[in-house]
C-alpha cells in the first residue's frame, strides 16, 4: 500500500519537502549479485552460483525433451491420419535421440485403432459390417443409385 501512496505522491511530496532524503534510486538491472549482497561467504556463493547453472541446464534438458516428445505425438498422429509430414518436427525428434517415449494411453490408443483398421480392412470385417446394415435401407440406396445412372444414360443417348 506504502508503495502504490509513494508512487502516485511521491514526486509531488518531494516537490514540496525540497527533494530530501539522500537515498539514490538504482535502476534493478544495474545490481550485482555479490556474495556480501547474500549474506554468504566466497565459497558458499559460489556454490550458490553453481548449483542455480545446473538447475537451469536441467530445467532446459527437460523442457526440450517435453518438446520433443510433443513433436513425437504430432508426427504419429500426422501418420496415424495420413498428413503431411513436418520438416520442423522431424528435426526436434532426431535431435532428442532415442530417449523419447509415447505416452503409455497414446500408444494403447494407436495399438487398439491399428488392430480396429486391420478389422475392418479384412473380408470379415466387411461382412460384419454388412450384417449390421438395414437391408431396406441398402435396398433403397441401391435403386436410387441404379435410377440416378439410368437418367443420366438416358440423356448422354439422347445427345447422340
Amino acid at each position: 500500500m506504502s508503495f502504490m501512496m509513494k508512487a502516485m505522491l511521491g514526486s509531488k511530496l518531494k516537490d514540496m519537502t525540497g527533494g530530501g532524503g539522500g537515498e539514490v534510486e538504482v535502476p534493478a538491472g544495474d545490481v550485482k549479485e555479490t556474495p556480501e549482497s547474500k549474506g554468504m561467504s566466497r565459497e558458499e556463493f559460489e556454490e550458490y552460483q553453481r548449483q542455480l547453472i545446473e538447475e537451469k541446464m536441467e530445467r532446459d534438458k527437460e523442457f526440450a525433451t517435453k518438446k520433443a516428445e510433443r513433436a513425437n505425438l504430432r508426427s504419429c498422429l500426422r501418420d496415424k491420419y495420413r498428413l503431411p509430414e513436418s520438416g520442423q518436427d522431424e528435426a526436434m525428434v532426431k535431435m532428442a535421440g532415442d530417449d523419447l517415449d509415447l505416452p503409455e494411453d497414446l500408444a494403447k490408443m494407436v495399438d487398439e485403432d491399428e488392430e480396429e483398421e486391420a478389422v475392418n480392412d479384412s473380408l470379415l470385417g466387411q461382412l460384419h459390417q454388412l450384417q449390421n446394415m438395414d437391408m431396406d435401407q441398402l435396398k433403397t440406396k441401391a435403386q436410387t443409385t441404379m435410377t440416378e445412372i439410368q437418367q443420366v444414360a438416358e440423356e448422354k443417348c439422347v445427345v447422340m
